[in-house]
């Protein structure tokens, strides 16, 4: 498929928002360097192999891993990291997974900075226990990638996907950059990106952060993305239809456009005069817990940094010393290749290893199965866990504390019942859920087609109680790989649903769902709270008919249960672009019981452009049609304040 046409399929008119990598493996003075594409075969099967041990100083992270370090030249980082980020521009549907990781110092100078890109698939981190051990004096940046055949045009971040910023310092000067570049640290992203513990230092004639980039030739939007843990000076949102930040510090954010949702965010916009502008801001995070994130002590030992869980929390965690929770050592985990056999992964998880997952695709033929309480599951540089055989590749038991962060899920093309499980459904299972130690999973991304068929029936099913969603795109994909935009999707590329909660209070933080055949998010457990959800609903169904919940016309992009009592969520977006049938109409685009304490708090339906959402929530709210194309009907809490509709 054109790469433009994809573009557009994702976003359908300008209106809407209106508003090579050789193999290189060496050592460069004591710094592990292994910088090649991952592109590893299916792995073996049978009997479990033999677990490897783990060097504590020297651990082998596997194919895909560069670590660099402070006494390298720039040119020497550049060498490596470049190489990478050619690679990664536009290999969107890739198999290329790739992580960069600094240790401890400082990178770059006033003369010199340090200038990197993040493309796909790839990760940059810092590998200090506090984000100021590791200081780039330089920028780290994401910029729009152009699609038009001249690479020079037709430029926007709507399908900038997949790549993670965390864990060091950000002191940007503007020097080594030209022209416009100069005016701000670019950090143009969409869904399944995330920013954690970066401190981007403002002011004192530093460029602010700009989540749009304006220097090239436009269109320019972009359709994210999640901070957290961070703090940053002047922030330009620009173009940015939807963005979460959560417990961070900010000086300023500008601009609105249809959906900015704030919580435990110092310096947040104040939310009094909504909808205009469009800000949701809680002062407080209801349910939070950081990821759990890599580093090298003192003694050059490699540990991994598990953080709590916190209540009604604001702000950093890591401002007044290490960030609240305990440390494990690398050499408690099981470092896992994507030519491991699942039996060995599963063996390890058997004996009490955690898991962590180096870049990679790994085919999982049978579920990786989590049973032990507080288990860490810890992927760097975007590994991708694709089933195999109808599998379901990942499976949480009904015990609590376990920490899934940073793994991204494909189905497969033999339909699976589910790609995750948290929990296991059965009515005789036995609950050891904790609510002050929630299962948590952190940046989990879950893909149905795109790089290749994809078929389930669910993507993400919570059945657990006291669980945590903590960042989380579940994409029923709308463009991918050559011959898959081909206007036979809906029969080949099936998803029913993207996420599914049986369980009692459950948290998500940052929930984007889209493109599912049925609801996007369905939940019927009780005492559920969601902080900010972006949904578009399925680009393809071929007509109405196939587009009917019963006799309700269409599926809602958000649905609670009609025998749930308690739910709450916070700044919610459905949008509508029907683009195989314009005309195709759903009746709403958030559907809940009529009761008090199911409340909505600013909530909105748009449309693309091509197709119509009657309304937004239970018969309120005008319709969002293509007569008003990128022009959100807003609702701003339901039931009203005097309990009615």
């Amino acid at each position: 498929m054109d790469r433009v046409d994809a573009a557009r399929r994702r976003f359908l008119l300008g209106a809407a928002l209106g508003t090579a990598v050789g193999v290189l493996v060496g050592v460069v003075g004591t710094v592990l360097v292994v910088d090649r594409s991952p592109d590893a075969g299916t792995p073996a099967v049978g009997a479990p192999a033999p677990l490897r041990e783990v060097s504590a100083t020297d651990p082998d992270l596997g194919p895909g891993v560069v670590v660099l370090s402070p006494s390298m030249s720039v040119a020497e980082i550049h060498a490596l990291v470049d190489g990478i980020t050619a690679r990664q521009t536009d290999d969107e549907m890739g198999t290329g997974r790739y992580a960069v990781l600094l240790e401890p110092g400082t990178y770059g100078t006033d003369t010199e900075p340090l200038q990197l890109t993040v493309g796909y698939y790839t990760e940059v981190a810092g590998l200090g226990a506090s984000p100021g051990d590791v200081v780039v004096n330089g920028k780290i940046e994401v910029f729009n990638r152009c699609l038009a055949d001249d690479g020079t045009s037709n430029c926007l971040a709507l399908v900038n996907f997949w790549r993670t910023l965390a864990n060091l310092t950000i002191d940007a000067d503007g020097a080594g950059q030209d022209g416009c570049r100069q005016a701000a640290s670019t950090w143009a992203v969409s869904q399944a990106v995330s920013m954690r513990r970066v401190d981007v230092l403002g002011g004192d004639g530093r460029p602010p952060l700009s989540l749009t980039d304006t220097c090239s030739a436009g269109p320019q939007y972009g359709s994210g993305g999640f901070v957290a843990d961070s703090r940053a000076g002047d922030v330009v949102n620009g173009s940015q239809q939807q963005w979460f930040t959560r417990n961070s510090v900010i000086g300023s954010w500008s601009n609105a456009v249809w959906n900015q949702v704030f919580a435990g965010v110092e310096g947040a916009p104040d939310d009094s005069a909504y909808p205009d502008p469009a800000y949701t801001t809680l002062e407080r995070t209801p349910l939070s817990r950081e990821k759990p994130y890599l580093f090298v002590d003192g003694d050059g030992a490699y540990q991994v940094r598990v953080p709590a869980a916190q209540r009604d929390s604001s702000g950093i965690s890591w401002e007044d010393g290490p960030t609240p929770g305990r440390t494990v050592p690398l050499t408690d985990f099981f470092v896992a290749r994507p030519t491991d056999p699942v039996a060995t992964i599963n063996d390890a998880l058997e004996q009490g290893r955690h898991l962590l997952l180096t870049p990679g695709v790994y085919d999982v033929g049978e579920s990786i199965a989590v049973e032990r309480p507080d288990t860490v599951v810890l992927g760097i540089g975007h590994p991708t866990l694709t089933a195999v055989d109808g599998a379901t590749p990942l499976t949480v038991a009904d015990v609590p504390g376990v920490v899934v962060a940073g793994v991204t899920v494909d189905a497969g093309e033999v339909r699976s019942p589910v790609l995750v499980r948290v929990g296991s459904g059965a009515e005789d299972a036995e609950r050891a859920d904790d609510p002050a130690n929630p299962t948590t999973l952190s940046d989990v991304y879950l893909r149905v087609g795109g790089p290749h068929p994809g078929s389930a029936d669910v993507a993400l099913e919570v059945n657990g109680d006291h669980v945590l969603v903590d960042h989380a795109w579940v994409w029923r994909a709308d463009h991918g790989a050559e011959g898959f935009d081909d206007g036979e999707r809906w029969v080949t590329n099936i998803g029913r649903q993207g996420v599914v909660v049986h369980g009692d209070h459950v948290t998500a933080t940052g929930l984007f769902v889209e493109h599912f055949q049925e609801h996007n998010t369905f939940w019927d457990g009780e005492d559920g709270t969601t902080v900010f959800y972006q949904s578009e609903l399925a680009y393809d169904p071929p007509d109405q008919a196939a587009w009917m919940k019963g006799d309700v016309e269409g599926w809602a992009g958000y649905a609670v249960g009609e025998d749930v009592r308690r739910h709450v969520l916070h700044g919610g977006g459905v949008y509508a672009a029907n683009l195989e049938d314009p005309s195709i109409r759903t009746a709403n685009g958030f559907e809940v019981p009529q009761t008090p304490g199911v409340r909505l708090h600013h909530v909105a339906t748009v449309s693309l452009g091509a197709g119509t959402i009657e309304h937004v929530v239970n018969g309120v709210g005008e319709a969002a049609d293509p007569s008003r194309t990128g022009r959100p009907v807003y609702v701003e809490s339901y039931p009203g304040t005097d309990g009615d509709p």
